[in-house]
């Protein structure tokens, strides 16, 4: 992360209670959070089921947080619109998930969303060159997607300084985020690399005061 560059810090609900998931997205608000982590998941591209666009569509009216959807799915385009129609504001998919990225970019973009693309742990930097003048976001798993609470893969360090590198080259604005396994430990190392957004869950939702869990989190920029 460059001097110039602000570290967003972006609580995942997939950590939160679902008793009271208004609730929770208010606090982490209140508590200075940037954005919103929305973890999707359809139990096919991933080992897991979470929510889909009616559960975020609820939670829009409670929050002016920008909601950063991250699309654990397969097929990709079919569930653009409704997320984008549910108050997204950035969608974020994964590169594996199909073979028309450029395609999927095109369609986030011409809806008025940010476009992300995201890397699983085996998927190597350089599978989103071609893509570096469309996007606004490249999120690094640093676990394997599908479930919250994993360890962190340290081999993705030199992948996040790579993606900054290219995001330099590029001459464009481009956020580096990384999710998984995220806490006051590992975000020094990953803002060190170039990072300059975290996607967090138990490192805040797990935590008594989520406005110090945040506080934690972003003390990793002096660190």
């Amino acid at each position: 992360m460059t001097q110039t560059q602000r570290l967003l810090i972006a609580p995942s609900l997939l950590a939160a209670d679902f008793t009271k998931l208004a609730r929770e997205v208010e606090e982490v608000e209140k508590a200075g959070a940037d954005w919103l982590h929305l973890d999707i998941m359809d139990g096919h591209f991933v080992p897991n089921i979470s929510y889909g666009p009616s559960v975020v569509k609820a939670l829009r009216k409670h929050s002016s947080l920008k909601f950063d959807v991250h699309l654990m799915v397969e097929p990709v385009d079919c569930w653009l619109e409704p997320f984008a129609d549910a108050g997204a504001d950035h969608v974020t998919f994964h590169i594996e998930a199909g073979p028309h990225a450029h395609r999927t970019i095109q369609t986030i973009r011409h809806m008025g969303l940010r476009a992300g693309i995201a890397l699983c742990p085996a998927t190597p930097a350089e599978a989103v060159s071609e893509l570096m003048d469309m996007i606004d976001l490249i999120l690094v798993m640093s676990v394997n997607p599908g479930f919250g609470g994993q360890k962190f893969i340290q081999s993705q360090v030199p992948k996040i300084r790579r993606l900054r590198e290219m995001a330099e080259e590029s001459g464009r604005h481009i956020h580096i985020g990384v999710d998984g396994g995220i806490d006051p430990e590992t975000a020094p190392q990953v803002i060190r690399a170039g990072a300059d957004m975290l996607v967090a869950g138990s490192a805040i939702y797990g935590k008594p005061d989520y406005g110090a869990a945040i506080a934690a989190l972003k003390a990793g920029v002096s660190a």
